[in-house]
């Protein structure tokens, strides 16, 4: 298990070097100068000029990125060019947020999805599954922010009782924690059904039956556990998904969480906190596969590490 561990840490690195790289590119080949946002409309040429040899961004592109590499091997994500404070501080300033909403998010989206998933693949092609899969097939089609905007309006104009956007108390998080949930939800409902009807029909399902065990049991205990493996799996990728920053809901209701700090970073040309953002999402996705990988032995004892 342990020489596993180190060699995906290892291969964690030639991946997130590859991602600095890519996201250099892309953000380098982006129409704009951050200079001429920084000097203002105002400034002369002159001016410009002086910001962009300040900000290092007269220098050559392979130049600013063997610095940049070179600053990242010393833990040094470097400084917004917005707010001129550390990257890595700007990020720890907002990341908490975005914990709290994903972990809010994924409790709604595990105990709704599995749920119907459940539901769903206990009474196959009945009406009960027909209108499960309908309303999953809802939360996966739906727009995120046209959700946002509609529970805003119900929630927040006509009906005041939650707030429409912020991220200072436990009330800010509850509009945007059902918007993240229930459109994650229906993935994760279609999901359940599917694995169990796989894992249903099998023998073993049989014998428990034959033998006369409760049919919750046969469901909760022999079967759901046996289809787990895909279930982890989508629960995995949607938690990195939502610690990566949930950007088109964090602007909706104006939380100060990572997806939104990576738009603004973005309009703004602001080059080491688009980078250092990307670079942090990476780093928790690789993270987060690893573990749903370690969690696949705890699920299943047939699979083994070594």
């Amino acid at each position: 298990m342990l020489s596993y561990v180190v060699k995906r840490v290892l291969q964690m690195i030639p991946t997130l070097l590859g991602v600095s790289l890519l996201c250099f590119i892309i953000i380098h080949s982006v129409p704009g100068d951050p200079a001429h946002l920084i000097a203002g409309v105002d400034a002369t040429d002159e001016q410009v000029q002086s910001v962009r040899e300040q900000l290092g961004l007269d220098r050559p592109l392979l130049e600013q990125y063997f610095n940049y590499v070179s600053n990242l091997v010393k833990g040094d994500l470097g400084e917004s060019m917005q707010s001129e404070r550390p990257v890595l501080e700007e990020i720890m300033t907002r990341f908490p947020n975005t914990i709290l909403l994903t972990v809010f998010s994924v409790v709604i989206m595990v105990i709704i999805g599995l749920f119907a998933g459940i539901l769903s693949a206990t009474k196959p092609n009945s009406i009960r599954d027909n209108v499960t899969m309908m309303f999953s097939l809802f939360g996966i089609s739906m727009p995120v922010f046209w959700f946002g905007t509609m529970l805003i309006l119900l929630f927040s104009y006509y009906w005041p009782l939650l707030p429409s956007g912020g991220s200072s108390g436990f009330q800010h998080f509850i509009l945007p924690s059902i918007v993240l949930g229930l459109s994650s939800s229906g993935v994760l409902a279609r999901l359940t059904r599917s694995s169990i009807l796989e894992v249903i029909h099998q023998d073993f399902i049989r014998t428990a039956r034959a033998k006369g065990v409760k049919e919750r049991l046969v469901i909760y205990k022999h079967t759901l556990k046996n289809a787990l493996i895909p279930i982890i799996t989508i629960i995995g990728l949607e938690f990195g998904t939502l610690l990566g920053g949930a950007v088109l809901t964090e602007t909706v209701f104006s939380m100060n969480g990572l997806g939104r700090f990576i738009i603004q970073s973005i309009e703004f040309r602001d080059y080491p906190a688009v980078q250092g953002c990307i670079l942090f999402v990476a780093t928790i996705f690789v993270v987060v596969n690893l573990v749903v990988d370690l969690c696949y032995s705890a699920v299943d004892p047939r699979i083994r590490y070594e």
